[in-house]
């Protein structure tokens, strides 16, 4: 038969999706090097059956899955340590290192209080808090709360009337940190996952309302002209922006600004506090969910889907994903969700499946980097393991005690810590019942402590 006719033919076949062309055979080359010249072409195309090729993929899959041997729970712990950088060998350096670190953190939510003191300072060497003003004053890193807060949308009392409770803002009032191109698809998740809810400013104080109002006329503003413009004095305008922090309206261009609401003793200037700079003098103040909502309508239709960027960014924080291990996330859209962006991922090639840690159902998926860290994690056994204690807090995302870990849950609040051995949990309390040597890891001395 004419090759043209063979190829005109086989085109008509790929139109109607019934094969499909490309290399598949990677030894194609080899094979043809030894033939006559007019055939050894090492850009031969192939053609294979659509549903034949399907067949063979899953073939390979299956054959993938069954090579990966899992590890314990323990094991796994261990590893996280050290994809993490919790371990005092594997912490990351300077300005770089913090930005790597909050790009492995964005989207997770922990007490505002926490993520100076408990997150940031134990896996970054010498962590100096310049840093993060830096990144955020440059652009490169922004801060807010992400999940809404439950008084906004309305809360029914024991007599079934809609009554509306205050927000009061405390320094345990979860927010995240994250790199500032990752706010668009985050804020997507919030809205696909949450439905429009009823109009939440009547639960905010009059002063709050006011200061709302201002920030939606005028835009981005500073303090003093919030001050002005909101005809407030400005410990009431300082109490109108923690609540609208705490209820995920408002940020900041600094983090200076959220550390000046946390520490009442700067608030109030005493001490050494009133030779500092000017209070909440960091940076503008801003909405928070209008400047995240307009970058999410900018996104072409050709960038990821949200449900897609949160399923790398779950991988990039823990390595390897599974049902369980997402009880703590806060922005988790959903595993049936999830699990269609990891098959999807794992035909491409791009991530591996299998089971790679035991105990747990449900289908598991890996960056094949991690899968290669857990199988020198299990060849080095008990004898790669130090066997040191690590202290993380209990508002740390390693906090999995009673999740993928034996033993109760230790609640996520900064002042509960946790102290590993082996990647078991060996101890556990609070910070407050603990003498000095119990404190966490990487809780510096010159680090703005947060009011108790």
């Amino acid at each position: 038969m004419p090759a043209e006719d063979v190829n005109s033919a086989l085109l008509r076949l790929e139109s109607q999706g019934q094969v499909l062309r490309g290399r598949f055979r990677p030894s194609l080359a080899d094979r043809t090097s030894n033939l006559e010249p007019r055939t050894s072409n090492p850009d031969a195309v192939e053609w294979c059956d659509r549903r034949l090729l399907a067949r063979i993929h899953r073939l390979t899959i299956g054959a993938l899955r069954r090579e990966v041997e899992p590890v314990t729970a323990a094991q796994f712990m261990t590893f996280l340590f050290q994809w993490q950088h919790v371990v005092p060998g594997a912490r990351l350096h300077g300005e770089a290192g913090l930005l790597e670190i909050i790009r492995q953190l964005a989207g997770f939510e922990a007490a505002a209080s926490s993520w100076e003191r408990h997150l940031l300072s134990v896996r970054v060497a010498k962590y100096d808090p310049d840093w993060l003003d830096r990144l955020c004053l440059g652009g490169s890193v922004m801060w807010g709360r992400l999940s809404p807060h439950p008084r906004l949308e309305g809360t029914v009392d024991s007599a079934g009337l809609n009554r509306p409770h205050r927000i009061i803002p405390t320094s345990v009032a979860p927010i995240s940190v994250f790199p500032r191109e990752d706010a668009s698809w985050l804020m997507a998740v919030i809205v696909e996952r949450n439905e429009a809810g009823p109009d939440g400013r009547s639960v905010l104080s009059s002063v709050a309302q006011d200061l709302l109002k201002h920030l939606q006329g005028q835009g981005a503003s500073f303090f003093a002209d919030l001050v002005r413009g909101s005809g407030h004095l400005a410990t009431e305008v300082e109490g109108g922006l923690w609540e609208l922090t705490a209820a995920g309206l408002v940020t900041a261009d600094g983090f200076d600004n959220l550390r000046a609401l946390l520490d009442p003793r700067r608030r109030r200037a005493e001490g050494r506090e009133r030779s500092r700079r000017p209070r909440l003098a960091g940076g503008r103040w801003s909405l928070l969910r209008p400047t995240m909502q307009t970058s999410a309508s900018q996104e072409g239709s050709g960038n990821r889907s949200s449900v897609e960027q949160l399923a790398h960014q779950l991988l990039r924080r823990y390595g390897v994903v599974f049902r369980d291990l997402l009880l703590r996330e806060s922005l988790n859209s959903g595993w049936r969700d999830l699990l269609v962006q990891y098959r999807r991922m794992e035909l491409r090639g791009e991530i591996r499946g299998g089971r790679f840690v035991s105990g747990f159902t449900g289908e598991q998926f890996a960056l094949p980097e991690a899968l290669e860290s857990l199988r020198a994690l299990r060849r080095a056994g008990m004898e790669g393991s130090s066997g040191q204690d690590i202290k993380v807090s209990a508002a740390d995302p390693l906090n999995l005690a009673g999740i993928i870990l034996p033993g109760p849950r230790v609640p996520a609040v900064p002042t509960n810590y946790l102290v590993f051995r082996h990647g078991i949990v060996v101890r556990s309390g609070s910070v407050r019942d603990a003498s000095p040597g119990d404190l966490p890891v990487g809780a510096p001395e010159h680090a703005h402590s947060s009011p108790r």
